[in-house]
């Protein structure tokens, strides 16, 4: 699962952590980068050592600064679909994970490095973070998923006037908008984000992955729909020796055992 040229991956206790590894790049996203991304992601989530998958950047100036610039000036119109589909079919691995993706953000999370962290479950930026959708400066729009992803998260009016505006918002604003779940100091990112995937990995694995889903499902589905999503999973789970052991646990005043 190491053999990678512009990302590193590291397992260690049931949780996954994925570096984007370009700092001298600002870990921009190449076709390559996002190709092995995508290969990581997918090996993750059938590795049974996996419990939940943290993504960063190396270095201390940026998680990813965008795409890459100067290959996009390459691009035509069917180079520019390709890419940009290639860009969300990653989001899109992300986002349908069924183990929870956390993304730590240092520095600068710009355009498709913004995007690729919208699509994550959950964001903890570190005060250094900056986030932005600036395609509109350089003649263009979000192409990962920006016009979509960032206006379910951080409202209409906020996603329009980052998008349209094009400029870059520090990691304060980014929490006071719901960008972000949380901002910690930059020494202490990664072990802020370790001890919350800590404490998921504590629940159920079967019930977390069930949970993800079904938020998920808002999107697109009335509240009716959605509703009988969450309780045809609610009520399917009862059928899982997880959530036996759970309810065991409970009335034997245990901590419950849901892996090895």
């Amino acid at each position: 699962m190491n053999d990678y040229q512009y990302i590193k991956v590291e397992v260690e206790s049931y949780i996954a952590l994925v570096t984007v590894n370009r700092p001298d790049a600002l870990n921009s996203l190449s076709v390559d980068v996002l190709r092995e991304l995508h290969s990581a992601f997918t090996a993750l989530e059938s590795d049974s050592d996996t419990g939940v998958i943290i993504l960063t950047g190396a270095g201390d100036r940026a998680f990813i600064a965008g795409a890459d610039i100067k290959y996009m000036q390459s691009l035509d119109r069917e180079g520019a679909l390709a890419f940009g589909k290639l860009g969300q079919t990653l989001t899109l691995k992300i986002e349908n994970s069924a183990k929870p993706v956390l993304v730590a953000v240092n520095g600068f999370a710009l355009g498709g490095g913004c995007e690729i962290s919208l699509a994550c479950h959950i964001r903890i930026a570190s005060e250094n973070a900056v986030f932005g959708q600036p395609e509109v400066k350089l003649g263009l729009i979000p192409g990962w998923g920006g016009t979509q992803r960032l206006p379910r998260i951080i409202g209409r009016g906020n996603a329009t006037e980052l998008i349209v505006g094009g400029h870059t918002i520090g990691a304060e604003e980014a929490f006071r908008v719901g960008l972000v779940n949380k901002v910690v100091p930059h020494s202490q990112l990664i072990e802020y984000t370790k001890e919350l995937a800590d404490k998921i990995l504590k629940n159920g694995p079967n019930a977390v992955a069930e949970s993800l889903r079904c938020i998920n499902s808002v999107y697109g589905n009335t509240i009716e729909r959605g509703l009988q999503n969450e309780v045809e999973s609610f009520s399917g789970l009862f059928d899982n020796e997880e959530a036996n052991e759970g309810l065991e646990a409970f009335v034997e005043k245990r901590k419950p055992k849901f892996r090895n």
